[in-house]
């Protein structure tokens, strides 16, 4: 028994840790891109083009080299982007978010700029569903953990937790969703954000309605597979191995689902591109050449955080496994 009390106690802590990792980890940079070449200067772009992939966005990356002797940092970056400008593109104002000089560099803009250049989508067109939407799945798995911490035998106060977690994930997405008008002003932004772009207007809200669509279809999703889960739960005794199991692939989902958009974004290339390239899968992981243009593309700290979610919950749910297994043998 006092065996038992302490993997059952090991088992709390290792599913406690990944659930703290886990909420860190939506708010975390997970991934980063970088574009570098020679119209993009060391001394005023140390990290090149860089962006930061977030469960719930992509964010400007770039940092800003120390000034100290020659030109001033401010003026070197001003000049290469209005040369860039009048050279490339007169439909996009470049300039935009940088006059404020170099603490207002916004590299997620200048590589909406470069992308532009090959017809390629803006970044924030992609993951259109799962970006708004990542927040209340991060809520699903983390009842699930919750539900995974109660020890074997207590179904009663697993079904218990399970339900009042979901109920509360449900409320929370339909109210933030449909109630607060989240979902409607994602579309709007949605739609902006493609016609910056692409016009045509016509087209771009049909792409509005089926993401749309596509949302109603996912929450609706999301609370069915909660009832699956609390049936699962209270009908199979070794269905609850499933609550650990399923937010312990978080790095997967996200690998797979961020290989699928860049797939997409290299396959879905437009004429109105100033550059002809032939459709391309961007680097997943790794260094690779578009152009003149060297990428790189790495996970970051934030993907070691799910990395650490994955180790212990395989680990707690072996423990789990386990311990059924004497129970099964008693």
């Amino acid at each position: 028994m006092q065996a038992q009390n302490k993997q059952d106690k090991l088992i709390v802590g290792l599913t406690f840790v990944a659930l703290v990792a886990m909420i860190a980890a939506y708010f975390a940079p997970i991934w980063w891109v970088s574009l570098t070449a020679p119209n993009y200067p060391k001394e005023a772009f140390p990290d090149g083009i860089r962006i930061h992939f977030h469960f719930d966005g992509v964010y400007n990356g770039c940092s800003v080299a120390p000034s100290g002797g020659g030109r001033p940092q401010a003026e070197i970056i001003q000049q290469d982007l209005d040369e860039k400008v009048e050279r490339y593109n007169p439909i996009l104002d470049a300039k935009k978010d940088v006059n404020k000089g170099a603490a207002g560099i916004d590299c997620v803009h200048e590589m909406n700029t470069i992308n532009h250049y090959v017809g390629m989508f803006p970044i924030s067109t992609g993951a259109p569903v799962e970006k708004p939407l990542a927040k209340f799945f991060f809520g699903f798995f983390a009842a699930m953990l919750l539900g995974f911490i109660v020890p074997e035998g207590k179904k009663k106060q697993r079904l218990l937790v399970l339900t009042a977690g979901f109920a509360a994930v449900a409320a929370w997405m339909l109210v933030d969703q449909y109630a607060l008008g989240h979902l409607n002003a994602h579309v709007d932004s949605y739609v902006r954000d493609a016609a910056t772009f692409f016009n045509e207007p016509e087209k771009i809200a049909q792409w509005g309605d089926t993401v749309r669509n596509i949302s109603h279809i996912a929450i609706v999703g999301l609370i069915a597979v909660m009832a699956v889960v609390v049936a699962g739960v209270a009908l199979f005794r070794r269905f609850s191995l499933l609550l650990a199991l399923v937010p312990a692939l978080l790095p997967l989902y996200f690998v797979v689902t961020y290989a699928g958009w860049l797939w997409f974004f290299g396959h879905n290339l437009h004429p109105w591109g100033a550059f002809t390239v032939h459709p391309f899968m961007p680097t997943v992981f790794g260094e690779g050449k578009v152009a003149q243009f060297s990428t790189y593309s790495y996970p970051y700290w934030g993907y070691g955080l799910l990395v650490l979610v994955f180790v212990c919950l395989m680990l707690a749910l072996l423990m789990r496994r386990k311990e059924m297994r004497e129970q099964d043998g008693a």
